[in-house]
């Protein structure tokens, strides 16, 4: 359900209030009864919220929304402000979503936004979503892909500052990235991916003319190691034309280095078509691409395209032998 305070109760209860999502999968959401109650009363939907102990219980049936009632929410709690009590609620949803999933209970993960100061208010201190799954499912190293309907990210980094980004990226981690990409695309039923690889520097270096070398010793190596596997690894390319040729059907897969590198293309062709995947995990795991909104919370002015989007590819996956 994401953070109690910010747009997840909104987003969740308008995409599972949609018939066309109910012939994909039987959605079990993982948060507060009350609060997933109130978002259907702000939405003005025609929803009846149902708990359960477990998600064998789930029914699946038209007009009701099933929950595994964690709770943790004050009925006060107010929308659109930073809380303690909402982060911990968060880290408690997400750590119960991974133990059905690692247990076989639900065969996909897929989260609203949980808000990282509250998380850490919390004591919980992890950059987002995506490394608190990954310690929970004990997995060292995941990847970020982001995928709208023209394009697909991977990420080498994510949430470090671009300094530490630029320290951290070595070869044996982008050959990794690479691999979590084309299994991943492989695995969706794309035979051959076409991968992109971005460079660091503007225009990847120019021949040594900006940076330090960075392309020739960080990302070149590991890209010939991939080919020698087959993988299609091109590059390291420039980063401000290999999205436009991403976008036109040139790759499948573009890797970026850094954070804003891959979210600022994939967020210009708007948040309500992305979708993050995490890469790397025993379970699946896809989130909507956005924040919590607090700004809008508890309005019901919150759009469920992006948690449409991420419950639809979760049902792919998931669904994929």
């Amino acid at each position: 359900m994401g953070d109690a305070a910010g747009v997840g109760p909104e987003v969740v209860v308008r995409a599972l209030a949609e018939p066309a999502l109910r012939g994909l999968a039987r959605p079990v959401v993982i948060g507060d009864a009350a609060r997933l109650t109130r978002a259907v009363e702000i939405c003005g939907l025609d929803l009846r919220v149902k708990p359960i102990a477990s998600p064998a219980e789930a029914s699946g049936d038209p007009g009701v929304l099933e929950v595994i009632d964690v709770g943790g929410v004050p009925p006060d709690l107010p929308f659109g402000e930073l809380s303690e009590v909402a982060g911990e609620a968060a880290y408690r949803y997400v750590a119960e979503a991974a133990e059905l999933a690692m247990a076989g209970q639900v065969q996909a993960i897929c989260t609203a936004p949980l808000n990282k100061a509250a998380l850490h208010a919390a004591g919980h201190r992890y950059p987002g979503h995506t490394e608190l799954l990954a310690e929970l499912c004990g997995v060292p190293e995941v990847s970020m892909m982001l995928s709208t309907g023209s394009v697909r990210v991977i990420h080498v980094t994510t949430h470090i500052g671009l300094l530490d980004a630029i320290e951290r990226i070595e070869p044996g981690l982008v050959e990794r990235t690479v691999r979590r990409g084309h299994t991943t695309l492989v695995d969706a039923g794309i035979e051959a991916p076409r991968i992109a690889v971005c460079g660091i520097n503007p225009h990847a270096g120019e021949n040594g003319l900006f940076g330090y070398g960075e392309e020739e010793a960080k990302i070149e190596p590991a890209l010939a190691a991939c080919r020698a596997d087959g993988i299609d690894a091109r590059g390291p390319l420039p980063a401000d034309t290999v999205f436009f040729r991403a976008g036109r059907g040139d790759f499948d897969l573009v890797v970026a280095m850094y954070h804003d590198q891959g979210h600022g293309p994939v967020k210009v062709l708007g948040l309500e078509a992305g979708v993050n995947i995490t890469v790397g995990l025993p379970v699946i795991r896809t989130s909507v691409d956005h924040g919590t909104a607090f700004d809008i919370a508890g309005t019901g002015r919150a759009e469920a395209g992006s948690m449409l989007e991420a419950l639809r590819q979760a049902a792919a996956l998931a669904g994929r032998p």
